[in-house]
């Protein structure tokens, strides 16, 4: 793996062709809220339209950390398929994180749990196992000189077997069906991502989150076009034998409504929807902010989803500034991955620095640790400097916390009312889905650590009993 941290231009240059929204069957945009009738029509429709007659239909599907209306959209899926597919599979893309219960599943997908045949007669529901190796399929390798293109250059030694859910390897036709929304490792989440990490094996989901940390969550999230990750996941879907298809959304946020939905190729239908997600997931604040607190929805289950509170804010914290991940609900640093905390989290130059140390620890472990992190710089004189504080006020023990590398709050200590009236203090109630960033011409913090870093309070004191500055 090369070292090199120099991030070449991220423009459709990556080798993939990149997708074109105007071969995409639209419909909505920024300004729009689509009723239910019009995306009932659309889905139906859309699916309509497919030549499934006979086939096997596999459709991927997000996990219940993402935002969007599954039921809605199935039941119309359902309805254009009846009687025409020979079998659909649904399979939830969880990537690497846990298995959804079937109470969890019904809720998600709309059915009594143990009813999934009454609501989607001859359907079959499951989990994607990343836990079991008998789940995958291998496609192919993509070798390093390919490897090295895609990325423009940050990856110059390296080769990634491709391995796939089975179900999506089997079919005739896989359809992802699901949101897009500004995302730390790709740019923007959504289309092939469904399939790559989405219910891809582990080779490809370490080499891809490292990508993306190597230039950083806060200059990849919210980038458009064809990045270096998506050029790489675009890449990897090629090896799909199966007709690929996407129904992409832009979700309201924290909703069960649509601003827009696309239909056509993944690429295509993916495009459409960045665009729009651009527009509307993405909100810009006119200067930095001392301190922000990310209250985080209870479908976030660990730190490993919740850090979204920190990617999500981090672009418009100031040098030495703070974010607060406000979850007491979770009680877990990551349910799937232990490595993370023999591991800490750290800033990107801390394991380049350091590579022969960490160069055998999973990678996607090592991307995830930079992401919550945040920019940072690491040397053998003067150790670690993070340009911001980040802080769990959860049910996480202190001891676990401050183990880490992350400051503690008593969650118990931490008053809403109070933040929300301090002018130091940003909140954001829903915090993990929409970005924030700086308008053109703010003062940025988007650089190396500031001086004096960011591991002590902003002003160098500790945070009294309120969280607040005393």
């Amino acid at each position: 793996m090369t070292a090199t941290t120099t991030t070449s231009s991220r423009a459709d240059a990556y080798g993939t062709e990149p997708g074109d929204p105007s071969r995409a069957r639209r419909i909505g945009g920024a300004g729009r809220r689509l009723s239910p009738e019009e995306v009932t029509a659309f889905v139906a429709a859309s699916f309509a339209r497919l030549d499934v007659d006979g086939r096997r239909v596999c459709l991927v599907v997000p996990d219940g950390t993402r935002t969007c209306p599954l039921p809605l959209l199935l039941r119309a899926a359902h309805e254009a398929l009846a009687g025409r597919a020979a079998a659909v599979t649904v399979v939830i893309a969880l990537g690497t994180h846990h298995g959804m219960s079937e109470e969890q599943l019904g809720r998600h997908l709309g059915y009594e749990p143990g009813h999934a045949g009454d609501a989607y007669p001859g359907w079959t529901v499951l989990n994607h196992e990343s836990w079991d190796p008998a789940t995958f399929t291998t496609l192919g390798t993509i070798g390093a000189e390919r490897l090295t293109e895609l990325t423009g250059g940050l990856m110059t030694d390296t080769s990634v077997t491709v391995r796939i859910n089975r179900h999506v390897a089997e079919a005739d036709v896989a359809v992802v069906v699901g949101p897009v929304f500004p995302h730390e490792v790709v740019g923007f989440s959504g289309g092939n991502k469904y399939f790559f990490p989405g219910v891809s094996g582990q080779e490809l989901i370490d080499l891809s989150h490292w990508v993306g940390a190597l230039i950083t969550s806060a200059e990849m999230i919210g980038t458009g076009g064809t990045t270096p990750v998506r050029a790489l996941i675009n890449e990897a879907a090629t090896m799909i034998d199966a007709q690929r298809l996407a129904l992409c959304l832009v979700v309201a946020s924290g909703t069960d409504t649509l601003h827009a939905a696309a239909f056509g190729a993944p690429e295509d239908a993916w495009a459409a929807c960045a665009e729009v997600s651009a527009q509307t997931h993405v909100t810009y604040l006119d200067a930095p902010v001392r301190r922000v607190l990310s209250i985080m929805p209870t479908k976030y289950e660990d730190i490993w989803t919740a850090a979204k509170g920190f990617y999500k804010l981090e672009p418009v914290v100031a040098d030495g500034g703070e974010v607060i991940i406000y979850a007491p609900h979770i009680t877990e640093v990551s349910v799937m991955h232990p490595h993370i905390t023999e591991i800490g989290y750290h800033n990107r130059d801390y394991f380049l620095g350091q590579w022969e140390r960490f160069r055998d620890q999973p990678w996607g472990d090592l991307a995830h640790s930079t992401h919550l992190r945040g920019q940072g710089t690491w040397s053998p004189e003067d150790g670690e400097r993070n340009r911001v504080t980040v802080t769990l006020a959860t049910g996480i023990p202190r001891a676990v916390v401050e183990a880490v590398n992350l400051r503690y709050l008593d969650p118990a200590s931490v008053d809403v009312a109070a933040y929300e009236a301090d002018p130091d203090t940003f909140v954001e109630p829903h915090a993990g889905e929409v970005l924030y960033r700086l308008r053109a011409g703010g003062a940025q913090g988007r650089g190396a650590a500031g001086a004096g870093g960011g591991d002590a309070e902003p002003d160098g004191r500790e945070p009294s009993a309120s969280g607040l500055d005393g």
